[in-house]
């Protein structure tokens, strides 16, 4: 008996081929193309792959440019319909020779609808076969690999492949359809020729960014002033703000300067407010290109490629999940001591627990738990680094104590005219420690005060300000406002902000 694996990439080839193998793979190569033989128990393995899509979606009959609606398409060889993809033709080729050699045939692409679809055409198009077994992983570590070869379904999960297949189906219909008609009006009214790309997720991306922009240039700046006081308690130096904040209304910032001029100050109230704040949550791939962004300057799409060949190495788990979820079968300090070489201190802290919980957000994928390092060795530099350090981090402070932050608030009274200011500090550290350089919090103290201890004024003095625009939306701002209307994929939204 010969068992044909078919996995989504080369380097996943190796990697199953690797862990499943009683001893080192067999490399051999055909062409561009490349395959791995593996003896387990005595049978012979042979692991295949595909560079992503093989088959993409066409007309059955080419018709020419600017007819639709079109509705009369199927899976075609991508080597066929893009000229880009000629490299494809190699593996397709491949895979077909490699089917002839097997009885038992196994998908192992990556578990989720994109990998559904992969694997469904392979299995449909290439080997002309109707259903395989299939392994789901999240990582590509060996004990989760041989437990996924071991455990793997004896069918294709048709729901999730049907489920794929609509989006492409939709994608093809709404972006061809669309696009040819844009692309048609225009030369019409004008003679010439341009495309205007639509797409069913891009063009409603788009419209979000028109309408703030739109609402940007509306806007019309309002003169407001801010009135503060400048002054010392003792020797230390204060600035507090009126509590009116922004003041639209000329005559009343004036009856303030003039309610407080050469007037004594006094404390007349102080607030103090202990808040816990817990720690957060495990990544999914949306708030992990958010944090990226925010921390590392890496755009959404350079973070979705950089933890999937952090994935495809072995070092982190699927990154292309929406889950905020730690399974309770992950081995927690079986990865804490795989990190505790290059993370000695803060592993060595959450070692000490009796027992360990993440705290856990809202959102679950069916498919994947949240994004977390396997605990794995490997050797890394620049943004590969960067990225693979903040998902350690994030981990690691999913486990960690709430920290207190304590806020004391003051009232000054002038008058009866009231200037407040206010500082927030950190008291109790908690998660922080953990979650090391990305853990920025503004720490603010104000003076130590009595209420009826007099300020010192030095001055009382307004600020004329305008209220500015609303603020364009950044990469990150954009994926996280994407996400929240649940327009596109947690996979594609970095791929339709490029477009």
């Amino acid at each position: 008996m010969t068992e044909l694996i078919i996995t989504e990439k080369p380097m996943a080839a190796l990697k199953i081929a690797t862990a499943l193998g009683d001893s080192k793979p067999i490399k051999k190569t055909k062409g561009k193309s490349v395959y791995y033989e593996i003896t387990r128990n005595k049978k012979e393995i042979l692991v295949g792959c595909a560079v992503g899509h093989l088959f993409g979606l066409a007309e059955k009959i080419k018709s020419k440019w600017g007819t639709y609606p079109i509705f009369d398409i199927e899976w075609k060889p991508k080597a066929d319909i893009d000229k880009n993809a000629k490299y494809t033709k190699s593996y397709v080729t491949l895979l077909k020779q490699l089917g002839k050699k097997a009885d038992e045939f196994t998908v192992a692409t990556d578990y989720d609808l994109e990998g559904a679809v992969i694997g469904a055409n392979i299995i449909r198009e290439a080997l002309k076969l109707k259903d395989a077994k299939r392994m789901k992983f999240s990582t590509l570590t060996k004990d989760e690999l041989n437990d996924s070869y071991t455990n793997a379904s004896k069918h294709l999960d048709f729901n999730m492949i049907d489920a794929g297949e609509t989006r492409h189906y939709l994608d093809w219909f709404y972006g061809i359809n669309i696009t040819s008609a844009l692309s048609t009006s225009v030369k019409t009214a004008t003679g010439r020729f341009k495309i205007l790309s639509s797409g069913r997720v891009q063009s409603p991306t788009l419209k979000i960014i028109v309408d703030k922009e739109k609402e940007i240039k509306k806007f019309k700046p309002e003169t407001y002033w801010e009135v503060y006081l400048d002054g010392l308690h003792k020797k230390e130096i204060i600035l507090a703000k009126h509590k009116d904040d922004k003041i639209f209304d000329k005559k009343r910032k004036n009856e303030i300067l003039k309610n407080t001029k050469n007037k004594p100050a006094k404390v007349s109230k102080l607030n103090e407010i202990k808040k816990n704040q817990n720690p957060p949550t495990p990544f999914d791939l949306t708030s992990l290109q958010i944090e990226a962004f925010r921390h590392l300057r890496i755009s959404p799409k350079e973070s979705s490629q950089v933890a999937q060949e952090l994935y495809i190495s072995g070092l982190i788990s699927y990154p292309r999940t929406s889950s905020q979820k730690l399974p309770k079968s992950i081995n927690y300090k079986k990865i804490l001591k795989g990190l505790s070489k290059s993370y000695k201190k803060e592993t060595a802290e959450l070692l000490k627990k009796k027992t360990l919980k993440p705290n856990e957000g809202k959102k679950s994928d069916p498919a994947h738990p949240a994004i977390y390092p396997t605990g794995e060795k490997g050797s890394l530099s620049g943004k590969n680094a960067r990225l693979y350090d903040l998902i350690v981090h994030r981990f690691l402070a999913v486990f960690g104590e709430p920290a207190i932050r304590l806020t004391v608030s003051a009232q000054i009274n002038v008058n009866k005219e009231i200037f407040t200011l206010a500082g927030t500090t950190t008291i109790k550290p908690g998660w922080h420690t953990l979650y090391g350089k990305y853990a920025k919090f503004k720490e603010e103290e104000i003076p130590k005060m009595k209420e009826g201890d007099e300020i010192k004024v030095k001055k009382i003095q307004d600020e004329e300000k305008e209220t500015q625009p609303p603020a364009r939306y950044s990469q990150a701002s954009i994926i996280k406002q994407m996400d929240k209307l649940t327009l596109g994929t947690k996979s594609t939204r970095a791929l339709i902000i490029d477009t």
